[in-house]
């Protein structure tokens, strides 16, 4: 039962519609490398299109009617939007669910150090990634540090045209005879994976002129105060102000002599960001690839990009839900972006939190459906797509797939009765009912779409958060785009998948 490429479908209009989506994909994930990222950016959209902060609802006890649109942030990593229908709350939802974010490396709390005259990071990666794909590539650095004066200092070095960038660095081939030899897992250690980010020794008792700066506006500055004398770049290198107190006592055989170019790395961000070693500590720091996603392909076709594990599925969610957002529902619509979904959803931003029902319950409070029980129905007659990416199929690496139940790049949105590994274990296993229900969902709306396993049986496997809401006792199906090289640091989408997923998800807000 081969289903044929989705791109024999399109006329003129169809054609213009998904370049325009796919435009504004690339924008998305180009701009967006991180949850946070993500999570914020789709606020903005969402109160845009007339969504209000639910927190501000419940605040001032302003009840809620079918029609009304409300969002709810945690911790700026974790958001949901709804939108109320016609329908009794009770009666169920119509949910897409997505998460946002995706494999990188994490810098430690205790990360910057000096070696052979480098200064470098520590990382601890986040997620399944090949370690030996991270090397030798430009990267970037995106994330917040928090101060304890209550202040949080956004950090984004790596994607502006005008910055620097950073990278692991590889072993040159012409003295890799020992590593050649060890097993691909081998290779790179995940304790190797330190990110180079500076060469340059601060100078005690010189200026340092032109100096390189951390980010696009800290370059051709005057820096020579910061090395006017040993004491001052001895509280830059041990995280102190940088104001060049002769109480330290360092001199020049302070930390700022013994480790000059992690003392000018701190000097810089100190400078950029206000920001000294000691906030490392309370820091959230993403190292993620440098560069914009691409379109690939003579045809154009494809995009390449990072993340698209899952922020496809989470843009193409998003942009459904805000679609609908001026029609009149039955029953409501809701989109949810959660965050922790490639270590195991866990924490208060993960979909293993109370987040979801905690914020139903506070909305269906607002509406007059108050209390537990009402709650509870509502969540076992709601219906979810787990909206994430499948396996797409990679003639280079046949052997893992079996070639009639795999997803193929083109034919449209994937759906994933179940996953897991080792005999579905770890799976939702969605019910053949309900399979049939958004079958004639998709049907009726045209949507292109194809039905995958995760590769052949015991070849590896994986999950979704899809078995997470399952436990209230609603539908729940995995349904998604199709990727090659997922988790890789560029990962493969087909536009027309993008645009079938959108369709799809739209269709099931509407009519499921």
């Amino acid at each position: 039962m081969e289903r044929e490429t989705a791109w024999k479908r399109y006329g003129e209009t169809e054609l213009e519609e998904l370049e325009r989506l796919a435009a504004g994909y690339i924008d998305f994930i180009s701009e967006n490398k991180t949850e946070r990222e993500c999570a914020r950016t789709a606020v903005a959209m969402a109160k845009e299109r007339g969504y209000v902060s639910l927190n501000e609802a419940v605040r001032a006890g302003r009840p809620l009617k079918a029609g009304d649109k409300v969002w709810a942030l945690l911790h700026g990593k974790a958001l949901i939007l709804v939108q109320l229908g016609s329908a009794p709350l009770e009666r169920g939802l119509n949910i897409l669910g997505a998460h946002i974010d995706s494999p990188r490396l994490d810098i430690k709390q205790n990360p910057l150090y000096e070696a052979s005259d480098f200064a470098l990071l520590d990382t601890h990666y986040y997620g399944g990634i090949k370690h030996y794909q991270w090397v030798t590539l430009p990267l970037a650095l995106h994330g917040v540090v928090a101060k304890t004066d209550g202040s949080v200092v956004d950090v984004r070095v790596g994607d502006d045209p005008d910055d620097p960038v950073f990278c692991v660095t590889d072993l040159l081939i012409h003295l890799a005879n020992k590593q050649m030899g060890k097993k691909a897992s081998d290779v790179v250690e995940g304790e190797a994976l330190d990110v180079l980010v500076g060469n340059r020794p601060l100078v005690i008792g010189e200026g340092m002129g032109d100096a390189a700066g951390a980010g696009d506006d800290a370059r051709g500055e005057d820096a020579g105060a910061a090395g006017a004398d040993a004491a001052g770049a001895g509280a830059a290198a041990s995280g102190g102000d940088a104001k060049g107190e002769g109480a330290s006592g360092k001199g020049a055989s302070g930390e700022g002599a013994k480790e000059p170019v992690k003392a000018f790395a701190l000097k810089l961000l100190a400078d950029k960001y206000g920001i000294a070693e000691e906030d490392f500590l309370s820091a959230e720091l993403e190292v993620v690839p440098a560069g914009r996603a691409r379109e690939l392909g003579f045809d154009r076709s494809m995009v390449i990009g990072y993340g698209q594990d899952d922020r496809v599925c989470a843009y193409t969610s998003l942009m459904a839900q805000l679609a609908v957002a001026d029609c009149a529902l039955e029953k409501a619509a809701v989109c949810i972006l959660v965050d922790k979904e490639e270590i195991g959803s866990v924490g208060a931003t993960g979909m293993t939190s109370r987040f979801f029902e905690n914020t139903m319950a506070e909305i269906m409070e607002l509406a007059g459906e108050g209390g537990p029980l009402p709650l509870r129905r509502a969540l076992a007659a709601s219906s979810m797509l787990s909206s994430d990416v499948s396996a797409g199929f990679d003639p280079a690496h046949a052997d893992v797939f079996e070639a009639k139940n795999t997803a193929y790049l083109g034919r449209g949105l994937v759906f994933n009765k179940y996953t897991g590994a080792r005999g579905k274990s770890g799976s939702n296993d969605a019910s053949a009912e309900f399979v049939a229900r958004v079958r004639r969902v998709m049907d009726e709306a045209g949507v292109a779409f194809q039905t995958a396993e995760l590769g052949r049986v015991d070849a590896g496997g994986g999950g979704t958060i899809a078995y997470i809401p399952a436990e209230y006792g609603m539908d729940v199906i995995d349904s998604g785009v199709a990727v090659l090289s997922m988790h890789s640091p560029w990962e493969v989408t087909s536009k027309a998948d993008i645009y079938e997923a959108r369709k799809g998800y739209e269709a099931f807000l509407r009519n499921a």
